[in-house]
């Protein structure tokens, strides 16, 4: 009985953890893709917090161009793009979930500041680049709740996922395992070379 009980937790810890692991993928996938579309722009409103935060030493000319130039809209979104996708295929979900971490803590520390600011300069938070033309904008205050669902998400992969921080999906342990021992005399998918 108790074995049928166990196997029944950790059914449901893998639903569970799947369904968190999508979601979160999905949004990762949608941001970064977004951004990237975007060719290079970026959030006036980082650049606002970034000069608010660093001190004015280390906000020299050189790292303000990484920053603006580089990181922000090309570092940033691949980043996002590509634990989207690791966590849609269920790689590593747990270790891509807590990577994740810094950066969704990142967002939220972003529009808390902007909100407690008070600051209107910009009306949204641009978080999804060229799909907000479609899909419509968020103000700050709804991406600050949307951001702590995703670490509500993140959170939930990590705690949940019954698995070890590099487990893989089986059908990728087989996709490795696909040609090996075929070129040997005795194996089915044996050719023999004239």
């Amino acid at each position: 009985m108790s074995n049928t009980t166990e196997a029944s937790r950790q059914r449901v810890r893998s639903i569970v953890s799947l369904v968190a692991g999508t979601i979160l993928g999905f949004i990762f996938l949608l941001s970064g893709s977004g951004k990237l579309f975007a060719f290079g722009e970026m959030p006036g409103q980082t650049m606002q917090f970034i000069g608010a935060i660093l001190p004015d030493a280390w906000l020299t000319p050189g790292v303000a161009l990484f920053l603006g130039g580089i990181f922000f809209p090309y570092i940033i979104p691949w980043t996002e793009l590509c634990m989207g996708i690791l966590l849609l295929l269920h790689i590593w979900p747990r270790l891509i979930a807590a990577l994740s971490l810094p950066l969704i803590s990142a967002f939220i520390v972003n529009n808390a500041w902007y909100i407690s600011q008070g600051k209107m300069n910009f009306t949204s938070c641009e978080c999804f680049g060229i799909w907000e033309e479609m899909f419509g904008t968020m103000t700050h205050l709804q991406s600050l709740s949307f951001d702590i669902v995703l670490l509500a998400l993140a959170l939930t992969v990590i705690f949940v996922h019954p698995a070890g921080f590099l487990s893989s999906p089986p059908w990728l342990a087989k996709l490795g395992q696909g040609t090996k021992g075929k070129d040997k005399p005795g194996d089915p998918h044996y050719a023999k070379k004239d």
